[in-house]
């Protein structure tokens, strides 16, 4: 009879424990400000593991800390600057290709943070030059090689412009991206 009760007793602590993961699962999305272009087109997460897609150095890049953007000093520029910040040694990303991508977003003007994708624990898949994202991620990640971290200085014209996205977003504002590339495929 003990046995009875305490079998009984853990399928119903199963039980709970199974719907307490679910309710935390389905609660994720809830609430959840979108500040970004990229966040309003969030696809369905990429097939395939990281090997799979051409992601020779990927677990390196997704095991990284999220990173400490730093603002370029100076007046914004006028042009999309690049600059990678590692260099990565998978394949090379081109127009077309699928890829996931971990980043960072800060405003040039005032230096914070209005998006990223580490704290989510979501990495994001789009497809480069769909107009999934802003132009200046589509121009900006073309030749970048899966495993590199690479910090993009967007004007507002490759941005948001001049209606920027609200209230995150100032109207006119530069960006500053850091961008580690997880796959590519």
């Amino acid at each position: 009879m003990r046995f009875r009760h305490l079998s009984i007793c853990t399928l119903v602590a199963a039980a709970l424990l199974a719907a307490g993961c679910s309710e935390e699962k389905s609660g994720l999305g809830e609430g959840k400000e979108e500040h970004s272009q990229e966040a309003n087109h969030e696809a369905a997460p990429a097939q395939g593991s990281a090997q799979e897609s051409g992601a020779a150095s990927s677990q390196e890049a997704t095991s990284r800390k999220k990173p400490e953007v730093t603002v370029p000093k100076g007046p914004p520029p006028s042009k999309l600057e690049t600059k990678d910040l590692q260099k990565g040694t998978g394949a090379v990303v081109k127009p077309g290709g699928q890829l996931t991508v971990n980043y960072v977003g800060v405003s040039y003007s005032t230096g914070k943070e209005f998006d990223n994708s580490f704290d989510r624990g979501e990495p994001f898949p789009f497809e480069l030059g769909a107009g999934m994202v802003i132009p200046g991620w589509d121009q900006g990640l073309k030749g970048m090689k899966v495993g590199g971290r690479r910090r993009l200085t967007i004007p507002a014209k490759l941005g948001y412009g001049a209606q920027g996205q609200p209230p995150t977003i100032k109207p006119n504002e530069t960006l500053v991206f850091v961008i580690d590339l997880l796959a590519a495929r």
